[in-house]
């Protein structure tokens, strides 16, 4: 098949241009973000490869329909950027990357904390200046520290894997409790508002959904214990920004560990170093020496960049033999 690579990146491209020698499709890579104005790029191909900040409304939806575009390959786990309404009644079929590495983004998540924890990037910071004062870079065991683990689904259930061998008490939240496999690692499963008052740390691993948007907000911000770290590897729009900017200009919130954002897009895996950022929130968060930004790079680890890849052209090449489509959403 003939495939339209949209927001195509150099992190990337090798690893697909690899596996594609089994697969043995057209790749036409492509710079640009799928959006309204950079649809008709897919002119005269079968296949629409989109990434996280790709725009595939209905309206765009429409429009590669009308070029003859007859499948939607998503190499991501989320699919909260497509209008799947649309897209089913153009007759569209949509697969996606269900999972890649679970590791990737736990991992990332553990990477965080200890960064903010024990002031890595202020030490690294201070280190090259030649400054070797310890003033400043107190930290806290792990060991002991109750930790929250919102949402056990794969990734959630490795990163509390993790937490329970550093020792530390792992409390659990979802709605479709795993009994057994909190006794494997001796944590429990409690509420949601037991989980926000008690937990010294708090992770996030659920989906993007109508019940869990913003679902740190004002309200639950104030059941949390005082200098409480909260981590986000999910979604960014679990997180209510401002109320999260309110929380650390109150000192409630003692640290804050992202690697997503709720208005990341146009902004996230780009170079933003000459234009400067225009976004007050995300400019605010940055200011605080208790908050830690990376750019959506949880999942960016070898491992999971070719899992990414081989399923997304695996996906393809089902929809092309006419295969039973294994990652259909």
């Amino acid at each position: 098949m003939k495939i339209a690579f949209y927001d195509t990146h150099k992190f990337e491209r090798p690893f697909f241009e690899k596996l594609n020698n089994e697969f043995h499709h057209e790749i036409i890579f492509l710079e640009p973000r799928l959006i309204p104005g950079t649809a008709s790029l897919a002119k005269g191909c079968d296949c629409v490869c989109a990434f996280v900040n790709d725009k595939l409304t209905g309206d765009v939806l429409k429009e590669l329909y009308s070029y003859g575009i007859k499948l939607i390959a998503l190499r991501s786990a989320g699919y909260n950027h497509i209008d799947l309404a649309v897209a089913r009644e153009l007759g569209l079929k949509v697969v996606r990357v269900p999972e890649y590495s679970p590791y990737a983004v736990a991992e990332h998540a553990v990477a965080l904390i200890l960064s903010l924890n024990r002031k890595i990037h202020k030490a690294y910071n201070r280190v090259r200046e030649e400054n070797f004062s310890l003033n400043g870079l107190v930290g806290f065991d792990l060991h002991m520290k109750k930790v929250g683990v919102v949402g056990t689904g794969k990734i959630g259930k490795v990163f509390a894997k993790i937490m329970s061998g550093f020792g530390c008490e792992v409390l659990l939240y979802d709605k479709m409790p795993d009994s057994y496999f909190a006794s494997t690692i001796k944590a429990r499963y409690v509420t949601f508002e037991q989980l926000l008052a008690f937990s010294d740390i708090i992770s996030l691993h659920v989906p993007l959904k109508m019940e869990t948007k913003y679902l740190i907000n004002e309200s639950t911000i104030d059941l949390m214990k005082d200098d409480v770290m909260i981590i986000n590897t999910g979604r960014g729009k679990l997180i209510d920004t401002k109320a999260l900017v309110k929380g650390l200009k109150k000192k409630k919130i003692g640290y804050a560990g992202l690697d997503v954002y709720e208005e990341e897009e146009g902004i996230f895996f780009e170079d933003m170093s000459e234009s400067g950022i225009d976004d007050d929130c995300l400019a605010r968060l940055l200011t605080f020496p208790n908050v830690l930004i990376t750019s959506h790079q949880a999942f960016l680890t070898e491992e999971a960049i070719q899992n990414i890849a081989f399923t997304t052209l695996k996906n393809i090449t089902e929809f092309e033999t006419n295969t039973t489509l294994t990652n259909e959403v």
